[in-house]
């Protein structure tokens, strides 16, 4: 049981009993205590906050982002020196040096291996299992899910609109009842929006393994992001946390939720102001694409790593508005846990949980 419900009274040892069980497939696929990923944060997700995450019980995440192949190497045995509990490492699809970027994983004996951004080669696939790890892999709708199954993922990720980064159209509530009922044969993990232990039992509840978060996590105390950057998670509100606009199809924007700033009201003008010059010839439909969608490039770090958090991107999901403190890692896990089991004491034990 967390440390905060001591001594537990039956009611509730009763209740974490239960939950142990509804995640057991999830924790059994993880190696981990508790079925909880942290999600994978560019500039966010590193050693510190990976090793803080397992050390605590859940699973952390490293985000590999554009990192090199060395870089990878070096973060991974940074987090092995700070853990001995297994995590994993989140590669994007995208990424030129992918196959060199697997080997490092396989190599350095990464157990689990994310592959996000898109939908995985064969050979991607293939080197990931013959190597040893489990692969990973998101699925934005049940058609892709059976597909991914089928190609040999080893579990399943289902991210809703309301998380924070790059997103997809469709919200978590909607995924779910798409997706649970129907993906049997691997583990499906949650994310999206999520930042309470009673959200993540009503998905266990509907069939998930486990649940992803990246928001409750990004401004805990072993995250290295600059206290500006956590302070502005601490005083938004969901409605704060915002998707990017697209003025003309055209000209697409990949959806990003993050928090409004003078950055993000920039951007629109900056949209317009491509717009202008691609109807007035001055500038090719191609050279106005490159324009809009490069100008982010280095926008997370300044605000992650440098602290503008008035232009840089504040990628931030829905649950933002659950962060109210700068806590540690343990504390929010155990929190997270504890809010579970209290809801399920409750409905089995109405009289004890009260």
């Amino acid at each position: 049981m967390p440390p905060d419900v001591t001594p537990p009274p039956p009611a509730f040892e009763e209740a974490y009993r239960q939950l142990e069980r509804l995640w057991a497939r999830g924790t059994r696929f993880l190696g981990s205590r508790y079925a909880i990923l942290g999600g994978a944060m560019t500039w966010v997700s590193e050693r510190h906050l990976v090793s803080a995450i397992s050390n605590a019980g859940g699973f952390g995440v490293i985000a590999c982002g554009s990192m090199s192949p060395a870089q990878l190497a070096e973060e991974i045995a940074a987090t092995q020196a700070m853990t001995s509990k297994p995590f994993g490492v989140n590669l994007i699809t995208l990424h030129p040096a992918l196959d060199d970027l697997i080997r490092v994983c396989v190599e350095a004996g990464v157990g689990h291996v994310v592959l996000a951004g898109g939908i995985p080669s064969a050979a991607a696939v293939r080197a990931v299992k013959d190597g040893g790890a489990r692969l990973v892999c998101f699925a934005p709708a049940l058609v892709l899910a059976r597909r991914l199954v089928r190609a040999g993922a080893d579990a399943l990720v289902i991210e809703g609109s309301e998380a924070g980064g790059h997103i997809g159209p469709v919200s978590l509530t909607v995924l779910a009842q798409e997706i649970l009922p129907h993906i049997r044969e691997v583990p499906v993990f949650v994310a999206g929006g999520i930042g309470r232990g009673e959200a993540i039992l009503a998905f266990l509840e509907m069939g998930a393994a486990g649940a992803q978060l990246g928001t409750r996590f990004a401004a805990a105390k072993e995250s290295i992001a600059h206290p500006r950057f956590k302070q502005a998670f601490i005083r938004a509100q969901a409605r704060d946390a915002v998707p990017s606009v697209q003025l003309d199809e055209r000209l697409p924007v990949i959806p990003v939720r993050a928090l409004a700033n003078a950055g993000t009201r920039r951007f629109l003008q900056h949209q317009e102001d491509m717009r202008r010059r691609l109807l007035a010839g001055e500038i090719s439909k191609e050279e106005a694409q490159l324009a809009v969608e490069h100008y982010w490039a280095g926008a997370l770090r300044r605000a992650v790593i440098e602290g503008d958090v008035e232009n840089g991107s504040v990628m931030a999901g829905q649950s933002v508005g659950m962060v109210t403190a700068e806590q540690p890692i343990s504390e929010i896990i155990d929190e997270l846990v504890s809010q579970a089991v209290a809801a399920l004491a409750a409905r089995m034990h109405p009289s004890e949980a009260q």
